[in-house]
């Protein structure tokens, strides 16, 4: 029985090979030089590079990456020092979980799953099989942008950080270099396009621009405001 049944399936498997080998013949020269590229990265970073502590310390930044949960608390603490732009930094810090509804909708309609290394499995988990693009990349790159554009001073160290959680992905096998990639200019478009983030209230910018008149009066010992006169 077992003969006949192995008889059986060995022309199903023969036919099943060859349409694999059909596709790839017909894949597209650059298509299928990309793809190759996008596995051999994928496997250079999940096999080389994990000594301790960098693969715990790879492993803590998926975590803090996961929802966007760290820029939410960078946009917290800059709203909890930054009182005048508070709304500006808690909207910025918010970036970073409202990417992640975006991404999702974009792992759905693309549908690519997870990658599978024979021999190294994944390091870290997540909610979904789905893999393009990347939520920790989208999140990660929205939130560090719009952050940045609050207080530009902080771009390195938002940015550093954001990569850092990008890298991990494939580092720790969870995406494809090219999920990373997609998710980063998904999230820097977000970043981007959110208004309000940046510009001082208006208020504050009348000031500012009516002492920078009356110290360039006094500089050329002109005048001063006539409400400085009265």
């Amino acid at each position: 029985m077992r003969g006949a049944s192995s008889k059986r399936r060995a022309p199903l498997l023969a036919r099943g090979r060859d349409k694999v080998r059909l596709r790839r013949r017909r894949r597209h020269p650059v298509l299928a030089a990309l793809a190759d590229a996008d596995q051999a990265t994928l496997r250079f970073l999940r096999t080389r590079g994990h000594p301790e502590p960098v693969e715990t310390m790879m492993r803590a930044l998926g975590m803090c990456g996961e929802y966007g949960a760290v820029w939410a608390a960078a946009g917290a603490i800059g709203a909890s020092i930054d009182h005048k732009r508070r709304r500006q930094w808690l909207v910025g810090g918010a970036m970073g979980p409202a990417a992640v509804g975006v991404n999702y909708a974009v792992k759905v309609a693309v549908g690519r799953r997870r990658p599978l290394l024979e021999g190294h499995p994944a390091l870290a988990r997540a909610p979904s099989e789905l893999s393009f693009p990347s939520a920790h990349a989208t999140s990660s790159l929205a939130a560090a942008t719009a952050l940045g554009r609050v207080e530009p001073h902080a771009r390195p160290a938002l940015f550093t950080l954001a990569a850092a959680i990008c890298v991990g992905r494939p580092y720790l096998g969870m995406h494809y270099p090219s999920d990373v990639l997609a998710g980063a200019a998904l999230g820097f478009t977000l970043g981007r396009v959110v208004s309000g983030l940046g510009v001082p209230p208006t208020e504050d910018r009348l000031f500012d621009l009516a002492i920078d008149a009356n110290e360039r009066a006094r500089a050329n010992g002109a005048p001063v405001a006539a409400a400085e006169a009265a």
